[in-house]
């Protein structure tokens, strides 16, 4: 029987940390309520202690969600995570995610502390957020950097503490997609308790393997993916939500599945990026603009003759718009004349090579041939053979 894949969306929180993506109140409600819809498991909606307007917007996001797990970021501070259960208070399913550092980078640099005090700071950050609810989440910040052993220490005491799920971020985007898979296997194999929690991929996408070192996380035991909408997220980003949910119902053979509503991910992208006013990348797989565009005339002609030979993803499965054919100087004669018939211009053979001709001169003249362009073409061909 196939597993199902727990999708975290952390948009509103790790997203929001982009430069120049700060939510108000209202937008976060409406992002949220629309996170939900999609189909979203569990919902990261802020970091209650942070600021006045946080604490009040993921209040209310709790007062307003009914069936996603409405969750509050938190330090390993006894306020932060009092704070915290007071902004979740009205929630009907509620987490409190809280953590520390445990890479020797972060305890030394960050906390100026060593390895079994930071070991006793989890374990009582667990404990105080367990006052609250049952459902909590340790994170072990900078777990891609840190030492194994030590690591699995950390998680089988956080797990003893009372955690029901164990984040294991890549916090710096530094592993490999084997390396990552490694961590999350030698935990399931080394923490005797582990059945006992859930482990959760938190990736971030500093070398462009967020996505990738998420996947095989959860071919390694992990049954959580933390992600955000179109990546964002904090300096490259995050591990994108719509990759993971296309590449889960790609690859069934994995034996996997989400609980997303695929079709919802176009217009969600769409929703997130007016909201925070960041564009997506045309070439932005699953929901950039080019993501379902064919210009060149190999591309094109086998698309044409059959859809499967460039596109492994209907656009409708995922709420794009139709596939388009972008006439460029890189086009051939089979796209031209699908072009053509598409505006209701009908030619034979011998008219598309005649046709071909004048529409290169105009395609090397500009990026994108327009539909004005062939229109005027056409006309112009009718009446010299007429």
């Amino acid at each position: 029987m196939d597993q199902k894949i727990f999708i975290f969306d952390t948009t509103l929180r790790d997203g929001e940390q982009v430069p120049g993506c700060k939510l108000n109140k209202a937008e976060k409600i409406e992002l949220a309520l629309q996170l939900e819809a999609m189909g979203v498991d569990i919902l990261e909606a802020g970091f209650p202690i942070s600021s006045p307007g946080d604490f009040d917007a993921v209040h209310e996001i709790a007062r307003l969600l009914k069936k996603t797990v409405v969750c509050g970021l938190s330090r390993a501070v006894q306020k932060d995570i009092e704070v915290a259960a007071e902004a979740l208070k009205p929630a009907a399913r509620k987490r409190i995610h809280t953590g520390i550092g445990t890479s020797d980078f972060h305890i030394k640099s960050k906390f100026n502390s060593n390895r079994e005090d930071i070991l006793q700071r989890a374990i009582q950050c667990v404990k105080w957020a367990r006052n609250f609810t049952d459902d909590v989440e340790f994170y072990a910040e900078d777990a891609g950097r840190t030492d194994n052993e030590y690591l699995a220490r950390v998680v089988e005491a956080v797990i003893a503490a009372g955690a029901t799920t164990v984040n294991i971020p890549d916090t710096t985007g530094y592993c490999l997609p084997h390396q990552y898979g490694e961590k999350i296997a030698y935990l399931i194999n080394n923490v005797p308790n582990v059945d006992k929690a859930v482990l959760s991929c938190h990736c971030h996408n500093d070398l462009g393997l967020a996505t990738a070192n998420s996947i095989a996380g959860i071919i390694a035991g992990a049954r959580q993916i933390e992600c955000t909408i179109n990546g964002l997220g904090e300096r490259a980003g995050n591990t994108a939500l719509e990759e993971v949910v296309m590449i889960i119902k790609q690859h069934s053979s994995m034996g996997f599945f989400t609980g997303i509503n695929a079709t919802q991910l176009n217009p969600m992208s769409r929703k997130v990026a007016d909201t925070m006013r960041m564009p997506v990348q045309p070439n932005k797989a699953i929901v950039g603009a080019n993501a379902f565009s064919h210009s060149s005339g190999i591309h094109q002609d086998g698309f044409l003759k059959d859809t499967t030979t460039y596109e492994i993803i209907a656009p409708e499965e995922v709420g794009a718009d139709s596939s388009k054919i972008v006439l460029t100087a890189r086009s051939g004669r089979s796209a031209l004349a699908y072009r053509f018939q598409k505006l209701g211009h009908q030619f034979n053979r011998n008219d598309i090579d005649e046709l071909y001709a004048r529409f290169l001169e105009i395609a090397d003249t500009k990026k994108e041939v327009s539909d004005e362009d062939l229109n005027t073409l056409a006309k112009a061909h009718t009446l010299a053979v007429s």
